[in-house]
């Protein structure tokens, strides 16, 4: 077995770190360029979310201004449409596509959309995922504990650690859909609503297949990570851990 501390399967986080740094640099190059390109509608993102909800038949769901940037999100819970500073007073194309895609999620919401219904289910189990997974592993790994079978065979805890990491993976996975659905709805809507016309509704798409990308990443980072951790550690069995 390779040394704990450095092993040639390193290579598998690496590749995610680097995912992740050029998907979130992309994104705020993306966002940067056409936060400086002022639509000729001149509606600021909130007004554009407002407007869209409103003429998507939604009253019930409340728009907030947060502090961040790039902080938006809607609270499915809550149905509240949380606009960060950059987009909420903003009169840019990116900032009233950012403010779109929010809205894409409150109709997904509002229609049931299953991907987004799962997603909001895997929610708890995804944050027990993410904050346990790999102490479970790595205390596993210390103390050598595991756990016979009743119909034989045993299960160690860095095992057991591996499935209840996998419950985050497959949260990042199943979001892939959720965020480019949402994207496609805001591109649309705009387009249709005249929101944005012209080459306004190719800078938005721009900017949110940019967004995307850090979803993408996020997903494959999490994916080789638990490559990696199965590579290790999936058949550790009892002769292993004595």
């Amino acid at each position: 077995m390779f040394g704990f501390y450095f092993d040639p399967t390193y290579i598998l986080v690496l590749i995610g770190a680097v995912l992740c740094i050029w998907a979130s640099s992309r994104v705020n190059s993306t966002y940067s360029k056409y936060a400086r390109v002022r639509a000729r509608s001149g509606m600021t993102g909130a007004q554009a979310a407002q407007r869209i909800l409103q003429m998507s038949g939604i009253h019930d769901v409340q728009i907030q201004h947060i502090a961040g940037n790039l902080t938006d999100h809607y609270d499915p819970s809550g149905k509240v449409l949380r606009l960060s500073d950059s987009v909420y007073g903003s009169a840019s194309v990116a900032a009233i596509g950012v403010a779109a895609h929010e809205c894409g999620h409150a109709l997904q919401h509002r229609e049931g959309y299953f991907p987004l219904k799962f997603r909001s289910a895997l929610v708890p189990a995804a944050n027990i995922g993410s904050k346990l997974g790999l102490p479970l592993v790595i205390l596993g790994l210390i103390l050598g504990i595991g756990f016979d079978l009743p119909g034989g065979g045993y299960f160690s805890l860095a095992q057991i650690g591996i499935w209840v990491f996998s419950l985050a993976v497959l949260f990042q996975i199943v979001t892939l859909p959720v965020e480019f659905n949402a994207s496609n709805r805001a591109v649309q809507i705009l387009d249709r609503q005249g929101i944005l016309a012209g080459e306004e509704v190719k800078q938005c798409r721009k900017v949110l297949s940019a967004a995307a990308l850090t979803y993408v990443a996020a997903a494959a980072a999490s994916i080789l990570q638990l490559l990696r951790l199965v590579a290790l550690f999936g058949g550790r069995g009892r002769d292993d851990d004595d």
